[in-house]
């Protein structure tokens, strides 16, 4: 199982976001590990404009979007983007794509929500031969795309899918690099993403570890266990509440998101790590989780010890 980290946008009144991205980017990278996922919430700046301004002035470390929302930009767009980012990082480039939440989506954007896994399908149709340098021509209920692009020489990043559900994890499974889940405990992971994922990818002819699972999960490294659980439900206190990790939560018997957090001492979480490998995940992407940069730190030791 790969290691690698998760990382949250910042940006401070006498930082820049992209300032702050290269720093952490650029110690990730000299820890050792090879891939930084990033969040992108509605509040944040736009992430692939800080990765274009970012990628060219960091190498050694592969970067990868989790998760950016597709009902506020068409494929076309997203294509450009994405493709010039990864012209600009060398194919390092790891594209994960989801479908928001209905609260946000239609009451932060005023935008129905409706169908997501036809929504999701008819938007792959055309992003995945747009960034393959092909036409797309695809016309759809929800989403239609009639397009060619001019980016010579810009490789095609991975696409990864938000996928919780049954049809959206076969979705993935059939047609993208895999998906990349959040706050989703072992039994879930083992008995429903990972299977549903891999039959459908085989169901489609797809070679053997053609589509991945990638689990995002807070990690702490700490002996105050009661003080880290407060702070994951806290920082992960909307999460709970929203339908689709309630779901998950509920079928893992977790209480709330700190109950999906890896928080204990070394020996507690290598034992969480090992289960997490031992259910088929096959990327962990932890977000190190504490109050204080010297937990943090402690926490990322203890990961580069599973490199």
């Amino acid at each position: 199982m790969q290691i690698t980290l998760m990382s949250l946008l910042d940006s401070r009144p006498d930082r820049s976001a992209v300032d702050i991205y290269i720093d952490e980017l650029t110690a990730a990278r000299d820890l050792g590990f090879s891939r930084m996922w990033t969040t992108q919430l509605m509040w944040e700046p736009d992430l692939l404009t800080v990765m274009a301004a970012a990628v060219g002035q960091v190498d050694g470390i592969e970067v990868g979007t989790a998760v950016l929302p597709v009902q506020v930009q068409h494929p076309t767009l997203l294509a450009q983007r994405a493709l010039v980012v990864n012209q600009v990082a060398g194919g390092r480039l790891h594209l994960g794509l989801g479908v928001n939440h209905p609260g946000i989506t239609e009451e932060m954007w005023g935008i129905p929500f409706e169908k997501p896994v036809r929504l999701m399908r008819e938007y792959l149709d055309g992003l995945l031969p747009l960034l393959d340098g092909k036409p797309a021509d695809a016309v759809g209920e929800l989403v239609t795309t009639r397009a060619t692009l001019q980016i010579a020489g810009a490789p095609a990043p991975k696409v990864y899918l938000a996928a919780l559900g049954p049809q959206m994890l076969k979705l993935a499974g059939r047609r993208t690099a895999g998906t990349v889940t959040l706050l989703t405990g072992p039994k879930t992971l083992s008995e429903h993403i990972g299977p549903t994922l891999r039959e459908a990818a085989e169901a489609a002819g797809r070679p053997a570890g053609a589509a991945r699972v990638v689990a995002v999960l807070p990690v702490s490294v700490t002996d105050d266990v009661d003080a880290a659980r407060a702070l994951a439900a806290e920082e992960f206190a909307m999460h709970g509440t929203l339908p689709s990790y309630r779901a998950v939560l509920d079928r893992e018997g977790f209480a709330g998101p700190e109950d999906a957090a890896l928080i204990g001492d070394e020996a507690t979480v290598l034992d969480r790590i090992a289960e997490l490998r031992a259910g088929g995940v096959d990327e962990l992407a932890a977000y190190p989780l504490g109050e204080s940069a010297e937990i943090r730190d402690r926490t990322r030791a203890l990961l580069r010890t599973c490199l």
